[in-house]
């Protein structure tokens, strides 16, 4: 064992930390100064490590940034055209209020497909409240759900940011991803939405917070089949091209174009254009103002993963990736648990999940070997996803986000949101146990 590589990576990670946490530098910066320090310490050259930081920047940024970009500007069009809130009131009338959980759950998973988290959130909010007031119950019983359900997909399902910025840095198959995704997804949607709301919402009641402005519902909302049929293309697509490419001459060079993670979005977001702008009433010059915007948020995220896809090649460079492997091995820890671990340690140490699976994703990466399959590094993904998903706390912004739109104290929101978000990363982490243990069988 390399001493000074062990010194390297240690003294990498330490830096990224503290610069995030106690001088509070922008985490694409402190990444970017985490791969310096690890290459330096580990003994290469100057010039070596800005190569290989050129090098991982570039490699990463080609496809994240494309499909990023491409799924911000799809969900901005939803976002606007009333297309969120035209989904959850549809299922919230098909499934009654009686079942308004599974309706809302369903909802959120749905909706964040390409929508942002918080703003979904924020969007569907008033419908929570809205059903609080009608019932009487505690507003947890419809919340939590909700949450549950974007929490998850935000998490697990491309094109959402997270998982595709980790399919990239490990080389996962995006079809793979969302089939993985929706497999582990659902159930643990299941028992941290509807069934943990049950029994969390019977022992604290909360009310819709007095200080809320309830925001106007979105009028002439557009037809819910159209919508759902627009957020399904690029998914089938992507699907029909995995599964293409996963059987020897079965090729078929039309669905390796319109498959492609690039085309199929590209295809989704004319189609949302049209069908949910210009049809809807948006002007042309509306939508340029409502595309350029969401841009703002997917540049961070971005550049982000660019510098996880650097100190990712920093660690290949100069071995530390090969090492920890092998210590890896020799403690007999296996690449699912690692994987959870570290995305853990990160996301609890410094709250956003997005770091923690871009940096895990960058050390797993690393340790990865040929004999793995493309099913067993979207089971990785999920497994990454899942680390970075657990005890949400102070130091986390959807804590206060939803401390505040719930009118929770700090302690509710422990006994509540963190613990939600808990039950997810531990139901991923076993699912994902699981299901690679059947496929060693």
């Amino acid at each position: 064992m390399d001493i000074n590589l062990i010194l390297a990576i240690s003294g990498g990670i330490a830096i990224l930390l503290i610069l995030i946490l106690y001088f509070k530098i922008q985490a694409f910066l402190a990444l970017l100064i985490s791969s310096l320090t690890v290459g330096l310490l580990a003994g290469m050259s100057p010039d070596l490590v800005i190569k290989s930081i050129t090098s991982g920047m570039g490699n990463t940024l080609g496809f994240v940034a494309t499909v990023v970009g491409l799924g911000a500007l799809f969900g901005s069009i939803l976002e606007h055209s009333g297309g969120s809130e035209a989904i959850a009131r549809f299922l919230l009338k098909k499934f009654g209020e009686k079942n308004a959980d599974w309706a809302l759950m369903s909802a959120g998973f749905i909706i964040a497909i390409p929508v942002f988290f918080d703003v979904a959130f924020i969007i569907l909010a008033p419908i929570i409240y809205s059903l609080q007031k009608t019932s009487g119950k505690s507003l947890l019983l419809y919340a939590l759900p909700l949450l549950a359900g974007l929490a998850i997909t935000h998490s697990f399902i491309p094109p959402t940011p997270g998982p595709v910025a980790v399919a990239e840095i490990i080389n996962a198959d995006l079809g793979w991803v969302i089939l993985v995704g929706l497999i582990v997804g659902l159930p643990t949607a299941f028992i941290s939405g509807p069934i943990f709301s049950k029994y969390i919402g019977n022992k604290i009641f909360v009310g819709v917070p007095d200080y809320i402005e309830q925001s106007p519902s979105v009028e002439n909302r557009p037809p819910v089949a159209a919508i759902m049929a627009i957020i399904a293309i690029p998914i089938l697509l992507i699907l029909l091209n995995t599964a293409s490419n996963s059987f020897d001459g079965f090729n078929i060079p039309l669905i390796d174009l319109i498959g492609h993670p690039f085309t199929a979005l590209i295809i989704a977001n004319i189609l949302a254009w049209y069908f949910l702008g210009i049809k809807r009433g948006f002007t042309k010059e509306q939508l340029l103002e409502i595309n350029s915007k969401s841009l703002a948020p997917a540049g961070i995220i971005i550049l982000l993963t660019g510098a996880g896809g650097a100190f990712k090649q920093v660690l290949i460079d100069t071995g530390s990736g090969q090492m920890i492997a092998n210590v890896m091995s020799n403690l007999g820890i296996h690449v699912i648990l690692f994987a959870f671990i570290v995305a853990a340690l990160v996301r609890i140490l410094q709250g956003s999940a997005t770091v923690a699976m871009i940096t895990a994703a960058g050390v797993v990466s690393t340790t990865l070997t040929p004999e793995i399959t493309e099913f067993q590094k979207a089971l990785l993904v999920i497994a990454i996803a899942s680390g970075a998903t657990i005890l949400s706390h102070v130091n986390d912004s959807g804590f206060w986000l939803v401390n505040r739109y719930l009118g929770l104290t700090e302690k509710q929101t422990f006994k509540t949101w963190t613990v939600m978000e808990t039950i997810i990363a531990i139901s991923g982490l076993i699912l994902t146990s699981s299901l690679w243990f059947i496929t060693t069988l």
